[in-house]
This record gives structure tokens, C-alpha cells and sequence, in this order.
């Protein structure tokens, strides 16, 4: 299979580009500068990396051209920008999936998207779902939760190395978040079992714990505490209003993916505990403590 992955410098296209790769199948993806050092990183994986834009239409159905699938991440918040990113890059993709031939479009949403959450950046993933679907191309929704991979962001990383998890939740609060690896083999996954899949809109979650669940857990993983601290929301919103409205719609209840039953229907993903996680990717950072 050869298929086309947007955003596979960044998690979880990468994570996507790595699953299919370790496959067998082929890989292409874009790069704006394909002498850069991204895509020179991608070059040493083995991906076919082509000059060009994922919210570019024309760009999309060149690199389309001959692939089998095309996988699609949605933007992240970009501010008041945040619908109209998403309109352009989830119709660039629908455009370039339909002129490859019938190309399976993998389209990464949010998990809750559905819901009316009045979360803007949710609600403009909701719209690109509605228009992929209205274009008729043969599609599957993928809508995973918050991602581990956002404590690997340098802000969160030192606090880490300072002791702290800083979040904009109460302590006692559930969160349901996701490893990028574990969207990227069940992408892979999909796009294998293409007839199985076809026209479905999955959910997905590879963990759920508490703020101050997690703080125990990443207290393990460095052998020396870790303390939670709460965020005011008056801080996040200072950041953006999009992202202060989904951290008041995860305090009231956030998502509720049944993880009992996807992990049970699909276990050769081999989902993340979130402690394992940690292990994985945090344990480094966690012992080099800082003042």
C-alpha cells in the first residue's frame, strides 16, 4: 500500500508514517522546504518526502496521485483562525483523496466533536466531518482524545524537571488521553482493513486518570515526587479562549470512550497505560531535576 500522511513531521502523523512503515507499506509525505532537517529525518526513515502544502488542494492532488490512502490530520488551535484552518485543510484533503482515484481518506478529528461541546476547535473539526461525509469520498473518521505526547512540550517538561505537573483541571478530575503511537497503529490498522472501516466514526483512548493519579504514576517513573498544581483558567485564557473552553468543558465531564470495550475489540493496537508511557518517554527527563 502506498498512502499519504499529513502532518508526519509532528505527532500523530509521525506516529502513522512510523506504524506503516514498520508494515512494509510506503510513505509519502509533504515538506515545504524538502531540504530541511525534517524532512531530512523523514528521508532516513524511508518516506517519499514531496515539496508541497497539506491545506493546498493542488498540493494534496499531486501527492495523491497513485497512493491507496490518504491520511489526514486535523489542525491544531490556531486562535481565532481555528475553523478556517480546519475547513482548508480537511477539504484540501477530501479534494485530494477524491482526485487520487478512490483513495481511502483517514481523517484525524477529536473525540467529542460530535457532541455540541461548544469548544470552538472541536466545533471546526466537527464541520470538515460534515463536509468529508457530504463529498461522498470513501472516508474513516478517527477522533482520539488529548494526547500524552503534550507533556513532552519544553514548557511541561521543566516544570516536570522542577517537580511539578501544572494542569487547568482540578486535581480529582478524569482525563482520558491518548499515546500517538497508539493512534498511529490503529490508523494503520484502518487503512489495512479498508472494507472494515469504510463510512465509521471511532473513538479513541488508550487511558484514563486523574491529575492526581498521575502524579503517583509519574512519581514511580522518577523515584522522587512529583506534586500536581492546579492552573487558574483566567491563566489559560490568556493563552486563547478556545483552549480555556475545552479545559471548562473537560472539568465538567469531558469525553467518554468506552476503553473497556475499544481495547477489548482491537488489542493488537497494544495500548498505552499511561504509566508506561511515562516510562517510555518521560523517564529521562523525570530523574535530571532541576531547581
Amino acid at each position: 500500500m502506498r498512502a499519504l500522511v499529513t502532518g508526519a513531521a509532528v505527532a500523530p502523523g509521525g506516529a502513522v508514517a512510523r506504524a506503516l512503515l514498520a508494515r512494509g507499506h510506503r510513505v509519502r509525505a509533504f515538506s515545504a522546504r524538502p531540504g530541511d532537517p525534517t524532512a531530512a529525518r523523514l528521508i532516513e526513515l524511508g518516506v517519499e518526502v514531496v515539496q508541497g502544502s497539506a491545506d493546498e488542494p493542488r498540493s494534496i492532488a499531486r501527492a495523491a496521485a497513485g497512493v491507496d490512502a490518504v491520511f489526514a490530520m486535523g489542525s491544531p488551535i490556531e486562535g481565532g483562525l481555528a475553523v478556517e484552518a480546519e475547513l482548508r485543510l480537511g477539504l484540501a484533503a477530501a479534494e485530494g483523496a477524491r482526485a487520487a482515484g478512490g483513495a481511502h481518506l483517514v481523517y484525524t478529528s477529536v473525540a467529542s466533536a460530535d457532541r455540541g461541546t461548544g469548544v470552538p476547535h472541536f466545533e471546526s473539526k466537527a464541520t470538515v466531518e460534515r463536509h468529508i461525509t457530504a463529498l461522498g469520498v470513501p472516508c474513516t473518521i478517527l477522533a482520539p482524545v488529548c494526547l500524552m505526547e503534550n507533556l513532552l512540550t519544553p514548557a511541561a517538561l521543566l516544570g516536570l524537571r522542577r517537580g511539578v505537573y501544572a494542569a487547568p483541571l482540578p486535581a480529582g478530575c478524569p482525563l482520558q488521553q491518548i499515546a500517538a503511537d497508539d493512534v498511529g497503529r490503529f490508523a494503520a490498522l484502518v487503512l489495512e482493513r479498508r472494507r472494515d472501516f469504510l463510512g465509521h466514526r471511532i473513538e479513541l483512548a488508550s487511558d484514563e486518570l486523574t491529575g492526581a493519579e498521575a502524579v503517583s504514576a509519574l512519581s514511580r517513573v522518577a523515584g522522587r515526587e512529583i506534586r500536581y498544581a492546579e492552573v487558574p483558567l483566567a491563566e489559560v485564557r490568556t493563552r486563547g479562549e478556545d483552549l480555556a473552553a475545552m479545559f471548562r468543558w473537560l472539568a465538567r465531564g469531558g469525553h467518554g470512550v468506552d476503553l473497556g470495550a475499544l481495547h477489548a475489540a482491537y488489542p493488537e493496537v497494544g495500548w498505552h497505560r499511561f504509566e508506561d508511557w511515562a516510562r517510555e518517554h518521560l523517564a529521562g527527563a523525570l530523574t535530571r531535576a532541576v531547581a
